[in-house]
């Protein structure tokens, strides 16, 4: 819908005032504080059509306007001035950044942390995605007679398991060279890139059977499939209760219950996991409905082309739009080449 030069300016007047007051706005504050060259009653007719055309709406307490989620929408896609992120706030996330690690789970966890601190949200992250986590190691150990563990390490460090059943025939020695082969076959891959063309090669190699193999690799699959919910971070999440939308107990409440729900945190998160550099999801554009009256803006982090999990922040719809999009650009950027580093002294090591 085409908005002339004038409603556009009011609209972005209106919405950035009302991100910093969380008061109805009206038109004698609009001409008072912005340089519009209008006067006030002309400002009160532009702001009628606005609310007219969806973009603004009227509590029924008050003669000032509100944004919409339409409103918000056309504000972060074309009216928002862009921000250049702070020399402290960068400065804040390269130092919780580059810190020692031993697990790549630390790294994302302490990125949660720093995101909470600097924009005074609420902050959830998914640790990596071990799906699309490059495979470092294999190992298959013999348990008892018709049983093995496969031990799975991915590049991010992180160490899962999954008991198998095989044939009661399959000694310790075969399960060792079957590990070293797979070590050299899977390594550098993700579990989506394990094709049939590898897996003959591997029958070829140790002039073993799909019976032996197909197990062990299904135990693969299904130790990187497994879910964590654990590995679902918050940090700040009563910092939603210093905004005055949020006063309202039951509101309150509705937002801290979705929170304490790992697994509709991770369905949160994971479904926004696009490619684009960084996602504004606002108001009703979200699916769960206790977050219809918030805004969530989310970043990827990947290794390459492969993306390994999300970061999100989650706020009002009235919040700084503007300052969590620069910051999140900057964290994205910083996160992901701290990912390249930790991932290479690993290789080092």
């Amino acid at each position: 819908m085409y908005l002339d030069d004038r409603k556009r300016r009011i609209l972005q007047a209106i919405i950035d005032d009302y991100i910093d007051t969380a008061e109805p706005i009206g038109s004698r504050t609009i001409a008072r504080k912005h340089e519009l060259g209008l006067s006030s009653a002309t400002i009160r007719n532009e702001m009628a059509d606005l609310e007219e055309m969806g973009f603004l709406g009227q509590p029924h307490t008050s003669a000032g306007r509100v944004p919409s989620d339409k409103g918000y929408r056309l504000y972060v896609n074309e009216l928002m001035k862009e921000r250049v992120i702070s020399t402290e706030e960068a400065d804040c996330i390269k130092q919780a950044l580059e810190v020692r690690i031993n697990e790549m789970n630390q790294l994302i966890r302490q990125a949660s942390m720093i995101m909470s601190k600097i924009t005074k949200y609420t902050s959830i992250a998914i640790a990596p995605q071990l799906k699309k986590s490059i495979l470092k190691a294999v190992q298959v150990v013999p348990i008892q007679p018709g049983r093995a563990l496969v031990i799975v390490v991915t590049s991010a460090n992180v160490v899962r398991n999954s008991f198998i059943k095989i044939q009661d025939n399959v000694t310790a020695d075969l399960l060792i060279m079957l590990s070293n082969v797979l070590n050299i076959k899977l390594n550098g891959l993700t579990i989506d890139q394990i094709g049939n063309n590898i897996l003959l090669d591997i029958e070829k190699e140790l002039g073993i059977t799909k019976e032996i193999l197909i197990p062990i690799i299904d135990g693969i699959v299904d130790s990187i499939n497994n879910i964590d919910y654990s590995d679902v971070y918050l940090e700040g999440t009563t910092n939603i209760l210093n905004f005055p939308e949020f006063m309202d107990i039951v509101k309150a409440k509705e937002f801290l219950n979705v929170l304490d729900e790992k697994e509709k945190i991770y369905k949160i998160l994971n479904d926004k996991n696009g490619t684009e550099s960084i996602g504004v999801h606002i108001g009703t554009e979200n699916d769960i409905q206790q977050i219809k009256d918030c805004s969530l803006i989310t970043a990827t982090y990947s290794i390459g082309n492969i993306v390994l999990g999300t970061i999100g922040v989650i706020g009002p719809t009235r919040m700084e739009y503007a300052k969590v999009i620069s910051s999140m650009n900057f964290l994205k950027r910083k996160l992901n080449e701290e990912i390249l580093k930790y991932i290479g002294d690993i290789d080092d090591s």
